[in-house]
């Protein structure tokens, strides 16, 4: 016989009588679950009571949620008198807050009073009617030592609020300048 003729009779003969050899020892093992099947008791406990449903009502639909950041989404709905216009077309300084923005200097051209404000490190021109800063900063008066502004911002429960602002002067050289 070769090899391989070897290794396939004893995996089909052999192996299957070793298998059915091993089987007859487990009479006492067998004997032992029945005897322990008879010990035990089956009490199964009665179901809890069920108690009756009462439907509740939810009534906070016009309330706020409060896993909505309110601030950052602008519904026209709530608007009022005082919401800003947001079809209109913004402006370059409206990308920058109110902060970063500061008043450099005045320029009176054909009786038309400009402001020079820098923001990081460019200069421009505004004049009343502009609008500067993120929350919708209309500028209303410019005078040679500040620059008067009516924002537009929205509270906590959704309602926009006028509130004035004042752009100073930077007195004394302005940064990066001679």
């Amino acid at each position: 016989m070769t090899s391989n003729r070897l290794k396939a009779f004893a995996a089909y003969v052999l192996f299957p009588l070793l298998l059915a050899g091993c089987g007859e020892g487990f009479s006492d093992l067998r004997q032992f679950v029945k005897d322990s099947e008879k010990s035990v008791t089956r009490k199964i406990e009665a179901l809890p009571q069920v108690k009756p449903f009462s439907p509740f009502a939810y009534e906070g639909f016009d309330l706020p949620d409060p896993f909505k950041p309110r601030k950052l989404a602008i519904k026209q709905e709530n608007a009022g008198a005082n919401a800003p216009n947001l079809n209109r077309r913004k402006e370059s300084l409206e990308a920058f807050p109110l902060e970063q923005v500061k008043m450099v200097g005045t320029l009176n051209q054909a009786g038309t009073m400009f402001a020079l404000v820098r923001a990081e490190k460019t200069l421009y021109r505004v004049k009343k009617g502009n609008y500067l800063g993120q929350n919708f900063g209309l500028i209303v008066d410019i005078t040679d030592s500040e620059i008067k502004l009516k924002e537009i911002v929205q509270d906590t429960a959704g309602d926009w609020a006028e509130r004035e602002s004042v752009l100073p002067l930077l007195e004394g050289p302005a940064p990066g300048g001679k």
